[in-house]
């Protein structure tokens, strides 16, 4: 059992935490056949995510190559996974003859996709988020692929309710939640035309000490800006109880594909956590508008009955995030837009 600590001291103490793998995983990773490819690494999930991989395969002690593949923006970027120990492919999947030029490993973890500034720039949302994974689901046919999906396919819920379940149907609100189900169809057709295993990964908001809901709204109150409350409540998990799921989703995999949700079990007052914040910062939060009745909300109790619940509270997340503020660390300036109702991201 890990024992987190009462402070995170900087990104590397917050990288080390979040690729820490669970005994569950180490010992998927003695059972489980073939080397790993990352498609789409150098996002805020990747990194932290192979790093996971790459630890688990070493305490199983067994040997498999861990694959990230990028286009990397920067050096720094590639650095940085590449000091993981992870083996670096850098080019744009797009390219169907670089896609096609890729090692075909059994195990596949599909990460790219288009979400902030899809707005106004749908023709490369929904090449990133439909067209690409039907060339992934073709090209890698005979692997098992784990692919990210989002929460955002699924209609508003009722506070209260219990959240959209894996059985509902999906109800996507703009194009880009639209482009995200156009990626699990994709996925989907190409496990029940190839015979492909296949796991779906609705996550709902993944959270760090960087980015995420809780950051979003840690931020606005230390700032002293206005907290919008339509939409007044949400689902967060931390991000390396997330990774571990997401890992161990690979034995989960099937065809017709399965659709796993991930999550917290809470659903988060955004009004309650900007006065927890408040009262860590000493300032008073702002708030505009009232809570709806409705928010997108997901039930993760099908998965917990696989993996467990998440390791990490909420009250825990909110004090690690409250310190990384306070000490003015670095965050990726990428917020999540959970406010938004209407899908225009």
């Amino acid at each position: 059992m890990t024992k987190y600590p009462e402070k995170i001291a900087d990104e590397q103490h917050l990288e080390e935490l979040l690729s820490i793998p669970s005994v569950e995983t180490i010992e998927m990773f003695s059972r489980i056949d073939g080397d790993i490819i990352f498609l789409g690494i150098a996002g805020k999930i990747g990194p932290s995510l192979a790093w996971m991989a790459k630890k688990a395969s070493e305490k199983a002690s067994v040997k498999k190559r861990i694959i990230g593949v990028s286009r990397f923006r920067s050096e720094e970027e590639r650095k940085k996974v590449e000091s993981y120990g992870i083996e670096i492919i850098r080019g744009d999947l797009l390219d169907q003859s670089f896609l096609e030029s890729l090692p075909k490993v059994k195990n596949v973890f599909f990460l790219a996709g288009m979400k902030f500034g899809s707005n106004g720039n749908f023709p490369f949302t929904w090449a990133m988020n439909s067209f690409l994974p039907g060339l992934v689901a073709k090209t890698f046919k005979d692997s098992r692929i784990v692919a990210y999906s989002t929460s955002c396919v699924y209609p508003l819920t009722t506070i209260g309710s219990g959240g959209a379940k894996e059985s509902d149907t999906p109800v996507p609100i703009g194009e880009y939640a639209l482009s995200c189900l156009g990626r699990e169809r994709m996925f989907e057709y190409g496990s029940n035309t190839n015979n492909t295993p296949v796991a779906i990964i609705r996550l709902s908001y993944a959270v760090e000490m960087r980015y995420g809901v809780l950051v979003d709204i840690a931020t606005q109150v230390k700032n002293g800006q206005v907290i919008d409350l339509s939409m007044g409540y949400s689902n967060v998990i931390w991000q390396g109880d997330s990774n571990d799921v997401v890992l161990r989703s690979l034995e989960h995999a099937s065809s017709p594909a399965k659709i796993i949700n991930i999550s917290g079990e809470e659903e988060i007052s955004v009004r309650s956590v900007a006065e927890e914040f408040g009262k860590l910062f000493g300032i008073e939060p702002k708030f505009t508008g009232t809570e709806a009745a409705t928010a997108l909300l997901i039930n993760s109790k099908s998965t917990y009955k696989l993996f467990g619940k998440p390791k990490v509270s909420v009250s825990k997340l909110i004090s690690w995030i409250a310190d990384w503020l306070n000490e003015d660390r670095r965050l990726l300036g990428k917020p999540t837009h959970f406010e938004v109702r209407d899908g225009k991201y």
